[in-house]
């Protein structure tokens, strides 16, 4: 089913270096499909203008399309309703609506928010700027020396001062997969809510938001093959009407005088001003794409890659694996006694070899694991065997540099 699929990408044909491209740095951002390309120079080629407030031809059909693109993610994570559905720009605007428009609105000094060590920055800092104006508490769980995560220590950070437990899906750092269903039971049964941050985790697993049971999940379309500028907040109905608007302007609003404003009924009360309607169609370009192939198949695929690849980077001397949880998504950091993970990552650019160098945005998360970086290869649909090897072949040359 895999065979072949690196074709359906422009960007994948290309020669770095001169050898053939080899992107390992998915959990940064993915490739595009050319389903998504043609989707997005279509609309704007045939049917481009702004939404909602327009009666000729051309606002109709885009108008369609956005809506049609918001009832395919709907569909994509099992929502309840379209109306649960808020298109942001990301998912850090997604987190950071949730923090400003409920966080503001129902949180007060004492109130905690739980989070985990192993959260993205995203999901540190907007916490962060609401306890500046709320003085809420935050409330860290920490992380095994294995980079996982364990409930009996959410079930002891959860208090009757908790209002919501905030934690990744999926690790972006380290690909440690949480039980994120059994998380939302315990917050809710402290009286919490509960957010999961969904931005690994949209990209290599089938994602039913009733099954998992949060009042909000996040996610951005760019990790899922489609296009930047565009994310999701999906919001549980009768949390979303609880919630004040995000941001004021145009087409949020029922109607304004100077005296007040009323406000639409969500989604559309947080989607303030023109939104980014083309790239609302890439991303339901990219949803029908990977439905195509069936996310079960891509998860399949994926995890016979990662044990592939774990099996051979136990075989590079002096690299050791930072992360070993028993149950990952196709993310591996790593790191090597002979060399710092940005020299790592600048000598397999030389071989044509992409993967991410740093903290990757989670600064906290590698002081707790004692460390300033690491290495990260993050595999695809598109990821095959031969990318394995061309990455292991990569390590053995910054072996030999710098052994």
């Amino acid at each position: 089913m895999f065979d072949g699929i690196r074709e359906d990408f422009p960007a994948l044909r290309q020669l770095i270096n001169g050898k053939p491209l080899v992107y390992l740095d998915n959990a940064a951002s993915a490739q595009k499909p050319r389903a998504v390309l043609d989707a997005m120079r279509k609309f704007y080629e045939n049917d481009y203008a702004n939404i909602h407030r327009g009666v000729h031809e051309l606002s109709v059909r885009a108008t369609e399309a956005y809506e049609d693109a918001r009832g395919k993610v709907a569909r994509f994570i099992n929502a309840a309703s379209e109306n649960e559905i808020v298109f942001t720009k990301g998912a850090t605007e997604s987190i950071n609506l949730v923090a400003a428009a409920w966080g503001r609105s129902f949180l007060k000094e004492g109130d905690e928010v739980v989070i985990t060590a192993l959260e993205h920055h995203a999901n540190i800092v907007p916490w962060h700027l609401l306890r500046g104006q709320t003085g809420l508490a935050l409330r860290v769980v920490p992380v095994t020396p294995e980079g996982d995560v364990r409930l009996e220590d959410i079930e002891k950070a959860v208090t009757p001062r908790t209002r919501l437990v905030s934690v990744a899906h999926v690790s972006n750092a380290l690909g440690t997969i949480l039980p994120v269903r059994e998380i939302v039971n315990i917050a809710h049964e402290k009286g919490a809510l509960a957010l999961i941050d969904g931005s690994q985790a949209i990209s290599h697993m089938p994602v039913n938001v009733q099954d998992i049971g949060a009042d909000f999940y996040v996610f951005s379309g760019h990790k899922l093959y489609g296009p930047t500028g565009i994310g999701v907040l999906y919001g549980r109905r009768e949390v979303l009407d609880s919630m004040p608007p995000y941001q004021g302007g145009g087409d949020m609003i029922e109607t304004v005088s100077f005296e007040k404003t009323a406000f639409r009924e969500p989604p559309f009360r947080f989607e303030a001003g023109t939104p980014p309607i083309a790239e609302a169609v890439g991303l339901g370009a990219a949803i029908d794409y990977v439905s195509a192939i069936g996310m079960k198949n891509i998860a399949l695929h994926e995890q016979e890659l990662l044990q592939t690849a774990t099996e051979r980077l136990t075989t590079v001397e002096g690299l050791r694996i930072i992360g070993t949880a028993p149950n990952k998504a196709a993310v591996i950091s790593f790191v090597m006694d002979c060399a710092h993970p940005h020299d790592i990552g600048t000598v397999l650019d030389s071989e044509g070899v992409a993967v991410r160098a740093g903290h990757h945005c989670a600064q906290p998360l590698m002081e707790a694991m004692g460390l300033a970086a690491t290495a990260r290869a993050s595999f695809g649909l598109y990821s095959t065997a031969q990318d394995v090897e061309a990455l292991i072949t990569g390590l053995k040359k910054v072996k030999e540099i710098f052994g």
